[in-house]
């Protein structure tokens, strides 16, 4: 049996206790931070780098704009009205995970989004003479990506 790669059209994404439906996922990425350090009585003429922190994108999700499907709105809301000392409230943060799925819909690699929570909201763009679907767009933050090969 040939090993191809997986094509990206496939993917689902558990979002609130639910699978919901995206068109588009994207920002799943990560870097590490170099630290440049030199000790004083070394013999070298330059620096070493080590790993320092970890530092995160910002997700983007777009999906079709629905008539009775409003739940970015319900949570964009939620957590822009909390006011307690300027801190996103933990009962508005929620983790996120974005599959990639193979031929037979299995889960092939994971990646998890911890303590998420909403920066952007973006309605879809109006066109008088386009015939496009309506596309909402969502962008989260998230303090924490794991990626899982399953």
């Amino acid at each position: 049996m040939a090993d191809y790669p997986l094509p990206k059209f496939h993917f689902q994404v558990f979002w609130n206790d639910k699978i919901i439906s995206f068109s588009e996922v994207s920002g799943l990425s990560q870097e590490v931070e170099p630290i440049e350090y030199r000790h004083g009585d070394s013999m070298e003429y330059h620096k070493i780098k080590l790993p320092g922190l970890r530092k995160y994108g910002n997700v983007t999700l777009k999906r079709g704009t629905f008539k009775s499907r409003n739940d970015f709105y319900e949570w964009w809301s939620k957590t822009i009205n909390y006011q307690e000392g300027n801190n996103i409230g933990s009962q508005y943060r929620t983790t996120v995970q974005v599959m990639l799925l193979d031929e037979e819909g299995k889960p092939i690699v994971k990646w998890k989004l911890t303590n998420a929570f909403p920066i952007k909201v973006q309605p879809t763009d109006f066109k008088a003479d386009g015939n496009e679907v309506a596309i909402e767009t969502l962008e989260i933050v998230h303090e924490k990506l794991e990626t899982e090969y399953l």
